[in-house]
This record gives structure tokens, C-alpha cells and sequence, in this order.
């Protein structure tokens, strides 16, 4: 399965102050994971943009990029989206990028020419996610627990589950 190199990470939703700092409503996990690169990019990774300083405030990630030194610079960001090279991230063990769960065949951990149908969507609840499985028109919700996700193969364009019991109406 192609991976993208360079992923959407979160969007400048306006200036923060009078020296060029932005407010970054973040795209994934939490706005601390925005603070840690040096560089991020625009137009899906074609400019570099130097992060010179990040910090978290109120829930979003403020940051300090070289291309904006003042409010109006700043101002002029507004609704640009930031991008990260996914060759700078580390990922914890079972954790992958919501773009490289997205169209992944779902298929029983036990039985695996049993095709629950295809991921199309990642939820998030707050406790875990939910993975939304599509199939002939209908789609299923899973919680994404170690329980119910045996394995997930993103380069084989394969995840195994082993659904609880009523999670789907033909499971026992």
C-alpha cells in the first residue's frame, strides 16, 4: 500500500500576539505532538517553513514560524495547513496514521478469508478510537481495543479483528 511522505497535521486558525506567532488547531493526537519538529511545510510538503519555537496553550499549539514576524504575517496564514514529513515521526509500537488505517480490508483474526469489509473512517471517542467498516452499503462500528484489533499490516493492506460477542450481527 503507498504511504504518503508528507501528512496533513493541523491548520492555522489565526495570529497569536503581535510578534508573528500562530494558533495551530491540531490534526492529530493532542497539540503537544505539533511542538516537537523544527520544520513543517505547506502546499502538502512542497514550502519548508522553520518552526524557530512551539508551545501548547488552551487546548491548541501556538507556534513561532520563520516566515512570520509580525501579526500581520501571521493574519495572512490563517486557514493554511501545516504538513510534517512522516519520515521525522516516530510511532509507538501499534500505532499508526489514521491516512495508513484509511481503505485497509478488514478480516477475522481467526478465520481470515472472513472479510468484514473495508476501514473507512477513525473516530475519535476519547477513551479509543472507533474504526467505521463499510460493506455492501452498510457500515459497522469497532472499538479500536487490543481486544477486538488482533493485527494491523498497513504494507499488506490488512487488519485482523476478533469482534466481541454482538459486535456484528453474524458474529457469535
Amino acid at each position: 500500500m503507498e504511504r504518503k511522505r508528507y501528512l496533513e497535521i493541523g491548520q492555522i486558525t489565526s495570529p497569536h500576539g503581535v510578534r508573528g506567532e500562530v494558533r495551530v488547531q491540531p490534526w492529530c493526537d493532542s497539540p503537544d505532538f505539533l511542538t516537537e519538529f523544527d520544520q513543517l511545510s505547506f502546499n502538502g510538503g512542497a514550502v519548508p517553513v522553520r518552526v524557530e519555537r512551539a508551545r501548547v496553550h488552551k487546548g491548541m499549539a501556538i507556534l513561532k514560524l520563520d516566515c512570520a514576524s509580525s501579526m500581520e504575517e501571521a493574519n495572512a496564514l490563517r486557514g493554511r495547513v501545516l504538513w510534517c514529513d512522516r519520515q521525522e515521526v516516530e510511532l509507538d509500537d501499534r500505532t499508526f496514521f489514521i491516512q495508513d488505517l484509511i481503505g485497509l480490508r478488514v478480516v477475522d483474526a481467526d478465520e481470515p478469508s472472513l472479510f468484514y469489509g473495508t476501514l473507512t473512517q477513525v473516530s475519535a471517542t476519547g477513551a479509543n478510537d472507533v474504526y467505521h467498516i463499510e460493506k455492501d452499503g452498510k457500515t459497522r462500528l469497532i472499538p479500536a481495543i487490543r481486544q477486538v484489533v488482533i493485527s494491523t499490516d498497513p504494507d499488506a493492506g490488512e487488519m485482523r479483528i476478533r469482534p466481541l460477542k454482538g459486535l456484528f450481527d453474524d458474529a457469535d
